[in-house]
């Protein structure tokens, strides 16, 4: 996928990737506009959509960024965070607090997919469509040996990528982590512009992945009503390409796109990952 394009205001965002403003093909049964609802990976928050936030508003989306507890400007500290229902929380009231008849475009990156998949389950009448950007898509969580070995990243052929934080002991599991400075840019951002590298490794936190490697769904009535749609990050050295292969084989999303970007399509590949995320909305506004 992915046609580079210098996008500005008022619709010439969508424009420059072959897309009217507004939402990518025309539908005569729903509104064009859509509200995008952003959901980072472990470690980043709400500010690492800030290329994608203003091509999406310039096309004339609503769009949310949220941190989840823990992240971005929260001042949880990670170590607090021992469930994923805690950390997750923040998005579930979100969603929860909107208009009875209002639904979103759930967009979750990396580690952001459990949260999606959480919302599916929790408030799944809220949700439109459920986009996956190369994130975690298993249908119960963590639940199985397979599914960490197809959802959780395996870094342990770089040596000693993770510090960790061991709040509750040292002889009890670590409840914080964060790739170490020297390995950030070589796994999540080896194709994204230097800046956008140093960026991330002055604004990444580290983590509560004792809540994440516990984060196990219920499934709920509406959890195979909600579409999905899966894009593909090709050149991912977090979670590869086999291991997103295996989750849309287990668990098959409506649409699959691909995108020649690193981990972080969010920083390398920014007007193509708007593009995709325009064709699957529209799609599914249409439907």
């Amino acid at each position: 996928m992915g046609e580079a394009a210098n996008a500005g205001s008022d619709g010439a965002a969508a424009a420059a990737v072959g897309l009217p403003a507004g939402g990518g093909t025309e539908c005569q049964s729903k509104p064009s506009s859509a509200h995008f609802v952003l959901v980072h990976g472990i470690g980043h928050g709400a500010w690492c959509w800030y290329k994608i936030r203003p091509l999406l508003e310039s096309s004339g989306h609503k769009v949310s960024c949220l941190d989840l507890k823990s992240a971005g400007i929260d001042t949880s500290d990670a170590s607090s965070v021992l469930t994923f229902h805690d950390y997750n929380q923040p998005l579930i009231d979100f969603l929860s607090a909107l208009p009875p008849h209002d639904q979103v475009i759930l967009v979750g990156h990396s580690a952001g997919g459990l949260s999606v998949t959480d919302a599916i389950h929790k408030v799944g009448k809220k949700i439109h469509v459920a986009i996956y950007v190369g994130a975690t898509m298993l249908r119960s969580g963590f639940s199985t040996d397979l599914d960490v070995l197809h959802g959780a990243p395996d870094l342990s052929e770089y040596g000693d990528v993770y510090e960790l934080g061991f709040g509750l002991g040292l002889d009890q599991p670590p409840t914080r982590c964060i790739i170490k400075k020297e390995f950030q840019r070589k796994l999540m951002y080896n194709l994204s512009p230097l800046e956008d590298s140093i960026l991330a490794s002055m604004l990444l936190r580290p983590g509560p992945i004792m809540a994440l490697q516990q984060a196990r769904f219920s499934e709920g009535p509406e959890t195979d009503q909600v579409k999905r749609v899966y894009i593909k990050t090709l050149h991912d050295r977090v979670l590869t390409p086999d291991q997103q292969d295996e989750m849309i084989k287990r668990w098959p999303p409506s649409q699959v796109f691909e995108l020649e970007s690193d981990h972080s399509p969010i920083f390398s590949t920014p007007f193509e990952l708007f593009s995709s995320l325009l064709k699957a909305s529209s799609s599914t506004l249409c439907n």
